[in-house]
């Protein structure tokens, strides 16, 4: 076993839980599911993998959240490794990570790329690689108290992994959809009341790539005018990153995720923010 704890946030993934935790369970040293009551099978199916320790948490955001899991769950290895339910490690990253913790490396945290499956067909022009901090040293990375978008930081020097963290959601669309309304309410609610909190990540420009982006985010797009922004970010993925070129699938995925999420976002910013100024009119 890799001296690894795996740990997985779910609510309600009943139909994701068993593929990411078979991809797991024969590999790391411990595997978690903290899971936010859910209503459906989650839970059950968890319970039904030898070893796998189950801990159910009241979910308030995602950043708190993981550091509760950081907190709460009686993690004994040496190494974390964060993982979604509706994601798995590939088998060349599982065996990386394998040789670089026997390796006893002096980074305390490895960055892994995220490869989203869409429709059965891998998204890689226009969003490919999205670099996420996945893998740290216990006692070493905290989460950004962020209620969506978070990110682990990690004390000391990182590093990066070659092979990538599979993302395929088997929920379907309708969940999707659900899923990124409540995410457009928390990005519409950060971008209103945006003060940084302590432990934020930094906004860089010559930083990693989480910190690029929170630069661009506050100092480029949030300068854009709402409404218009989101098609400028559809046609920078779609048209000039080529995203056009993975068929169809990518039209889907980068319509629904670049434009109409991203303009859903800006809608329900000015609903709140003109709410926000009839209330301090009255």
């Amino acid at each position: 076993m890799t001296d690894v704890a795996v740990v997985i946030l779910t609510f309600n993934e009943e139909k994701n839980i068993r593929h990411a935790l078979a991809s797991v369970c024969d590999w790391a040293r411990q595997v978690f599911v903290f899971d936010s009551f859910s209503t459906d099978r989650t839970v059950e199916i968890a319970r039904s993998f030898d070893g796998v320790v189950v801990v159910q948490h009241a979910f308030e955001n995602y950043g708190k959240q993981r550091n509760a899991a950081l907190e709460l769950l009686p993690i004994e290895a040496e190494w974390i490794f964060f993982l979604d339910a509706d994601e798995y490690p590939s088998d060349e990253l599982k065996a990386e990570i394998t040789r670089v913790i026997a390796s006893h490396p002096q980074e305390n945290g490895f960055y892994a790329s995220f490869r989203l499956i869409w429709m059965n067909r891998w998204i890689r022009r226009g969003y490919y690689p999205t670099w996420l901090m996945r893998l740290f040293r216990r006692g070493k990375g905290r989460c950004e108290v962020r209620a969506v978008n978070e990110h682990v930081s990690v004390d000391g020097a990182v590093g990066y992994l070659e092979h990538d963290i599979i993302h395929e959601d088997h929920n379907g669309l309708d969940r999707w959809i659900e899923k990124h309304v409540r995410y457009a309410e928390r990005e519409a609610q950060a971008s209103l009341a945006r003060v940084a909190g302590a432990g934020e990540l930094d906004a860089n420009l010559l930083g990693t790539q989480a910190q690029r982006k929170r630069w661009i985010r506050y100092n480029v797009w949030e300068r854009l005018p709402p409404l218009v922004r989101p098609s400028l970010y559809f046609g920078y993925r779609y048209v000039l990153r080529g995203g056009f070129l993975d068929g169809p699938e990518a039209f889907a995925f980068h319509f629904l995720q670049g434009l109409w999420f991203q303009t859903l976002v800006d809608l329900k910013y000015l609903e709140l923010k003109r709410a926000r100024e009839e209330g301090r009119s009255r």
